[in-house]
C-alpha cells in the first residue's frame, strides 16, 4: 500500500522545490528535497560531489539518500537525476504518487541558467538536450502522474499538484 507522500521529479528547472513548498502549506505537509538530505550527507554543494567524486559516485550516493527515506505526509522534490535509480524509485513508489512536472526542453533551457554550479548530473561530453532527452523516458516510464506546466502559471501548477493531494 502506498503512502500519503507526494514525489515530484522532472528536470531541473521544472520547478519540484519552488512548487513542492507552496503545495506542502497548502496541504499542511512536511517539505523535503532529497538534493539538501544529499549535501547534509555528503557536506559538498552537489556540483562539488560531482566534481570531487564523479558522476557515477554521485549517483549511488544519491540512490542511498534516497533509499533513507521515510516519511509520511510529505512533499518530497527529489533531485533531476533520481529517476536513474532503479531501487530508488521503486523505494519512492512505495511512499507514495510519483509526479513528473513536465516541461519542453526550451523553457527548461530558459530557467537554468548555471549547469556548472547548479550541480547537474550529467556525463562529460552531453550537453543539457542530451540529458532532457535521456530523461524524459525514465521520468514518464516512473510517474504515476504527469503534470504539464507548459504555458501555466505556478498557481495553476500548484493547484494540480494540490488536487492529487486531495485524493
Amino acid at each position: 500500500m502506498k503512502r500519503d507522500n507526494i514525489v515530484l521529479i522532472g528536470m531541473p528547472g521544472a520547478g519540484k522545490s519552488t512548487l513542492g513548498v507552496l503545495v506542502a502549506k497548502a496541504l499542511n505537509y512536511r517539505f523535503l528535497d532529497t538534493d539538501l538530505r544529499i549535501q547534509e550527507y555528503t557536506g559538498q554543494l552537489l556540483y562539488e560531489t560531482i566534481r570531487d567524486k564523479g558522476m557515477e559516485e554521485f549517483l549511488k550516493i544519491e540512490e542511498n539518500v534516497l533509499l533513507q527515506l521515510d516519511c509520511s505526509r510529505t512533499i518530497i522534490a527529489t533531485g533531476g537525476s533520481a529517476v536513474y535509480g532503479k531501487k530508488a524509485m521503486k523505494h519512492l513508489s512505495s511512499l507514495g504518487t510519483i509526479v513528473y512536472l513536465s516541461l519542453p526542453y526550451e523553457e527548461i533551457e530558459q530557467r537554468v541558467n548555471n549547469i556548472t554550479t547548479r550541480g547537474i548530473a550529467m556525463q562529460e561530453g552531453k550537453t543539457l538536450r542530451d540529458v532532457y532527452e535521456e530523461r524524459v523516458a525514465l521520468y514518464e516510464k516512473y510517474a504515476d502522474d504527469i503534470i504539464c506546466c507548459e504555458g501555466r502559471s505556478i498557481e495553476e501548477c500548484v493547484a494540480a499538484v494540490f488536487a492529487l493531494g486531495q485524493t
